[in-house]
């Protein structure tokens, strides 16, 4: 039997047809939710998620109506994507997740119906101004989140560290259900940074593609002293006074934003975190190793600080997803 995942995020959506937890085919469209808030119309969202569909199919040799069934998550169930679910309060284990996936037939996309995996929120109450940071959102990672445990056989309390776009930090309790999670704008701001400030010039335009971990370490120390706007103007006092090239320039700004990073995980409401529970670092190589050698020389971590190796990290939404799914028994 084949399954089909559909990850869809802000700006993209990736489709994967799945055969005995292999990915057989899959495709990617440069399409998301953002495209509904832009235009107002969900009409491009899913005429991309239909062809995206087709296209995967075609690829694995079966037509949509032949899959097993469709599974969806990420920004795709949020009010701007094809199929609002509700948030999840947490604490969340995999069996709340699975029992929270709704189906919906969306003409437009498929005449099958497409199973949605909802989204998690920290449970808080009523948000005001006064306990608003305790407040955080995630869709999609919770998937990633459950993909890994299951992939790595974890049984928590455990840290996940997923960078990109939005930094999540997702914490997982001792009965492996997520307990919250915690959001920075940190990728946003660093490609701001980059290419629309002064530093522009300074750096080229170019993030780090390798990552000098000596600058990393300057960058978080400097961060940790004097905040981070002090220590991205000191990026230009490099660029002026010093012979840095870009890449350890763009390292230093890297190493000041992680360090931000790691300030409100040690210091936020929106939950608690332990010296002991160990830290598990995903996302793009540069960005976990940069995170692992500032994680090593902040120190307040003294369990297992581990990057997850490539392979585990492979198709981990669709991986995820099938998870979730087939915890509610819908893949088999």
């Amino acid at each position: 039997m084949f399954y089909v995942t559909v990850d869809t995020g802000t700006t993209n959506t990736r489709v994967k047809v799945w055969r005995h937890d292999r990915v057989v085919a899959g495709t990617f469209a440069a399409v998301g939710v953002r495209d509904t808030a832009v235009t107002g119309s969900r009409a491009k969202l899913q005429q991309g998620v239909r062809e995206a569909l087709a296209a995967a199919c075609a690829e694995a040799g079966i037509t949509v109506a032949e899959a097993g069934a469709i599974v969806a998550s990420g920004m795709i169930t949020s009010n701007v994507g094809l199929h609002e679910v509700p948030h999840l309060p947490a604490p969340v284990g995999i069996g709340e997740l699975a029992a929270g996936m709704v189906d919906a037939v969306i003409p437009e996309v498929a005449d099958k119906p497409i199973w949605f995996i909802p989204g998690v929120k920290n449970s808080i109450g009523a948000v005001d101004i006064d306990n608003c940071e305790k407040m955080d959102i995630m869709r999609g990672e919770e998937v990633e989140t459950f993909g890994l445990v299951r992939r790595l056989g974890l049984n928590g309390p455990a840290i996940f560290i997923l960078p990109g776009s939005h930094t999540k930090f997702i914490v997982l309790d001792d009965r492996r259900r997520i307990a919250g999670c915690l959001t920075t704008l940190a990728g946003e701001l660093l490609s701001v940074i980059t290419n629309n400030t002064i530093l522009a010039n300074a750096l080229h335009n170019s993030f780090a593609s390798s990552v000098d971990e000596q600058m990393v370490l300057k960058g978080a120390e400097c961060a940790r002293q004097v905040g981070l706007s002090r220590a991205c103007f000191t990026v230009r006092i490099l660029d002026q006074f010093t012979s840095c090239g870009v890449e350890e320039k763009a390292s230093f700004l890297l190493g000041a934003m992680i360090q931000t990073d790691l300030t409100a995980l040690r210091h936020s409401s929106a939950f608690s975190v332990r010296p002991e529970m160990p830290v598990l670092i995903t996302g793009k190589r540069e960005m976990r190793a940069a995170f692992h050698s500032v994680l090593r020389k902040d120190g307040y971590f003294r369990g297992q600080l581990q990057p997850v190796a490539d392979e585990v990290l492979e198709d981990i939404a669709g991986y995820g997803a099938m998870t979730v799914a087939r915890e509610r028994g819908i893949v088999r």
